[in-house]
């Protein structure tokens, strides 16, 4: 690995959020999942939780939509959701899901300076009942037009945006949020699959 890819790629570790994830329920197109992906990697977030309870466990992703943004994550894959959100209450203190009800937040009145999961649902039915009965609530997208849905890629861009805005506001992005071991497992990670490419 040359001296500048190593600088770029501890810039980019420096900037990742240990504190924001996404949770994808039973997303059937992989290109969805991997344009999520990219998204996350773009605004730094490093863990995302992909849960199939309904659909078998996916293989790979849509390589095209990505970039190849996956090689760059820390993706967990879950077929039970009692034990997926096990995982994620040991890390974050609010799970939210996309989910028009009553008592939604807006996702503008969420505070993203916090410990916080985000759980997106399928292209056909949305988030589960089961899933919703787990988290803490649920939020939405304001939105004005006929259609009150986005595609999921869409939707969780709007978010983690929304999500980056205020982390950056508050300073989340100046320092690292990984500790020294952590980095260096990242790191070790990273080095070893650019050599393999």
């Amino acid at each position: 690995m040359t001296p500048e890819r190593k600088s770029r790629l501890e810039n980019v570790l420096n900037k990742r959020q240990n504190n924001l994830t996404i949770v994808l329920e039973n997303v059937f197109d992989p290109h969805n999942i991997s344009a999520v992906m990219r998204t996350c990697d773009a605004v730094g977030v490093q863990d995302v939780y992909i849960l199939n309870t309904k659909i078998p466990r996916h293989k790979k992703w849509g390589a095209k939509s990505s970039s190849s943004a996956a090689k760059w994550l820390s993706v967990h894959q879950f077929t039970n959701a009692e034990e997926c959100f096990a995982a994620l209450r040991r890390k974050y203190d609010l799970v939210l899901t996309t989910h028009l009800s009553s008592n939604s937040v807006s996702l503008y009145d969420i505070d993203f300076t916090g410990r916080v999961a985000l759980v997106f649902g399928n292209e056909h039915e949305g988030v589960s009942q089961e899933i919703r009965n787990l988290a803490d609530g649920n939020f939405i997208i304001p939105q004005t037009g006929i259609i009150k849905s986005l595609n999921i890629s869409v939707a969780c861009a709007v978010s983690l945006y929304e999500a980056f805005r205020q982390k950056s506001k508050a300073g989340h992005y100046e320092q690292p949020a990984f500790n020294k071991e952590y980095r260096e497992a990242l790191m070790a990670k990273w080095g070893l699959q650019e050599e393999n490419n």
